[in-house]
């Protein structure tokens, strides 16, 4: 058995991660960047190795630097989570050649399954199923253009190399498709090196099924049932659940046996993901279930599998890559209830679901959820990684009871003064569509705007506020706001000012032996919002001219479309900020005119500099 294990990541899986190994009994190492120093994964492990600079490039991608860590502090194993380099063939094979234990699948297997084209073919071989397409090797537009004429519109186009939503364009006719195509492999060279691509036909009702399988050194492989996937913004997926709603047992047995020989077919050791797309538009059927791809290495989403089957899949890594056998046979697994996890990401959904950094002043997640998290409250959300505060997973008896309790939790998040998606999840999981399981990847796409805009207070929740401001000094209290009565008869009407510049007038019960708040944070149906009593809030806050674009977040000019003196249009893209890993468009909030720009491309920005200034366009009135 392993020994001592080094953890080639950070936040949420490296605290994962570290929570098996102790209880195993293996010790842990964590590497951490600049950004990183007081991180949780790092206090959790037994010892820690400063890697490098905040960016993962100078640091959590290097690969011999993380090996060097493990000999220097002596691990015997690396355990590469998922994302940085968990699939990276060359460095598993670096992590083998330096007498080291790689917690993963053999180079040879990540290989096969690490171009799309590639996989494809081989999958074919096997007898999975693959979505009809063309992955050819003649890449010349006529050709292509002919593939996509023969495979019938609308078609897919996606980069070979790709992951993440990014080398991918549906066109929908064939005057679209040469424009599409220059645009795909432009994107798909600048992100993966690697402009080829293939073509798909395009699914009309598609819903992302996955199936979870394991292998070890002994010839055994194993499948631990499917995951529905299919509530997804922009390709990244925001709530999974397991087992698939819809899903009968004779389509679960054709998928999941699809899948074992699709792990077979690249002689598959530890934890891996076929995943599947499906035309659900007569619902899920065995024979409109079309391979995608492979992901060689654990999923974000594992958890619902484990509370579904009760199986520690980390543990089983850790055991397989020591050289034991998986720990259970095929009939000897099973499937308990259902559950559901819910993506928790500092990101406001009403601003274009703009990544938000900075320090948890507040972060409250209720009782009786599985929370994994790598923050805490005090800590920070950084710019420079992927924005995820925490995974939220219920397991119930059934999917009715897993979707209540989830819901249930979700309004009662509470988290300041960094925004998140809490409020959006909520309501995306209230939707009729979403409960009655009939919902496909196009369904969060369809409905973002709406749901992304907050609920407005309840009077009760206003009532509770007013009395809570009318009755505190100034304090600056934080409050969830859970229930307060002051139990005397309403008698004084305030005005309520909240941080939207919205009003509200409350009548509350007269308290005039009482000094009014300074402001309090509260929350709502997991919407937060800052209450005074109708005078601007203390906060100590910047709050910008409504025409002055200030940078919502530390980042990196990547693009200037507009002059000095330059007339715009409200909605019209001035600049673009790069980010945590992401392009954000700053736009003009009106007409106008731009009268200052104090922003040039390739300018590193902190948050809320001055980037630009529109004046707004004269209305002609005096």
């Amino acid at each position: 058995m392993i020994a001592k294990l080094l953890i080639a990541n950070r936040g949420e899986i490296a605290c994962r991660i570290i929570r098996t190994a102790r209880a195993m009994g293996i010790a842990t190492v964590a590497v951490y960047s600049d950004a990183d120093a007081k991180a949780l994964h790092v206090r959790s492990a037994d010892e820690a190795v400063h890697i490098g600079p905040s960016p993962a490039a100078e640091s959590y991608l290097v690969g011999e630097k993380i090996i060097a860590a493990a000999k220097a502090t002596g691990a015997d194993a690396i355990h590469p989570g998922y994302g940085f380099l968990s699939e990276n063939a060359g460095f598993a094979q670096a992590v083998i050649d330096a007498g080291l234990i790689w917690v993963g699948p053999k180079p040879a297997s990540i290989e096969a399954m690490g171009l799309k084209d590639a996989a494809k073919k081989l999958m074919r071989a096997a007898g999975v199923p693959v979505t009809p397409g063309y992955e050819g090797e003649d890449q010349s537009v006529e050709r292509l253009a002919k593939e996509a004429d023969a495979i019938g519109y609308p078609v897919l186009i996606k980069a070979v190399a790709g992951g993440g939503g990014k080398g991918m364009r549906k066109v929908d006719a064939p005057a679209d498709f040469a424009a599409m195509l220059e645009s795909c492999r432009r994107e798909a060279k600048a992100s993966f090196s690697n402009d080829e691509v293939l073509l798909e036909k395009w699914i009309t009702s598609p819903r992302h099924i996955e199936v979870q399988v394991f292998g070890d050194a002994h010839g055994n492989v194993v499948h631990l049932f499917e995951r529905d996937c299919s509530l997804q913004r922009r390709h990244q997926k925001v709530i999974e659940e397991a087992p698939a709603p819809g899903m009968d047992a004779a389509t679960r047995e054709a998928i999941c046996a699809a899948a074992v020989r699709a792990a077979q077919a690249v002689d598959y050791e530890g934890a891996g993901t076929i995943e599947f797309i499906a035309d659900a538009s007569e619902g899920l059927r065995a024979d409109r279930i079309f391979f995608m791809e492979m992901n060689t290495r654990l999923q974000v989403e594992h958890p619902v599998t484990e509370e579904i089957t009760g199986v520690d899949l980390v543990e089983w890594q850790l055991r397989v890559a020591s050289g034991e056998a998986i720990p259970l046979k095929q009939e000897e697994l099973s499937i308990t209830g259902h559950a559901i996890e819910a993506r928790l990401y500092a990101e406001d959904p009403a601003k274009g679901f703009l990544p938000s950094t900075g320090r948890l002043d507040e972060l409250y997640l209720p009782d009786g959820l599985r929370v994994e998290s790598g923050v805490e409250q005090g800590g920070d959300v950084s710019p420079f990684y992927d924005p995820m505060i925490a995974k939220l997973i219920y397991h119930g008896r059934n999917r009715e009871e897993a979707m209540e309790g989830l819901s249930e939790r979700l309004r009662k998040v509470a988290v300041w003064p960094v925004r998140t998606n809490a409020g959006f999840l909520w309501q995306l999981l209230d939707e009729e569509e979403v409960r009655q399981g009939t919902f496909d990847t196009s369904y969060i796409g369809n409905h973002a705007e709406r749901l992304a805009q907050p609920l407005p207070p309840r009077p009760e929740h206003l009532v509770e506020v007013a009395e809570l401001l009318s009755a505190v000094p100034g304090t600056g209290a934080w409050s969830r706001v859970a229930g307060l009565r002051l139990n005397s008869a309403p008698s004084l009407r305030v005005r309520l000012r909240d941080d939207q510049h919205e009003l509200y007038e409350v009548a509350i019960a007269d308290r005039p032996d009482s000094e009014p708040g300074d402001y309090i944070n509260a929350f709502a149906d997991a919407f937060p919002r800052q209450y005074s009593l109708d005078r601007p809030r203390g906060t100590g806050h910047h709050h910008a001219h409504d025409g002055d674009i200030v940078a919502p977040m530390p980042g990196k000019v990547i693009a200037v479309d507009v002059a000095e003196g330059d007339t715009v249009t409200a909605g019209q893209r001035l600049m673009v900020l790069e980010a945590m890993k992401m392009e954000h468009a700053l736009t003009a909030p009106f007409d106008g005119t731009v009268t200052q720009l104090s922003a040039s491309a390739g300018a590193q920005v902190q948050v809320e500099a001055l980037l630009a200034v529109v004046e707004p366009a004269s209305d002609g009135s005096d």
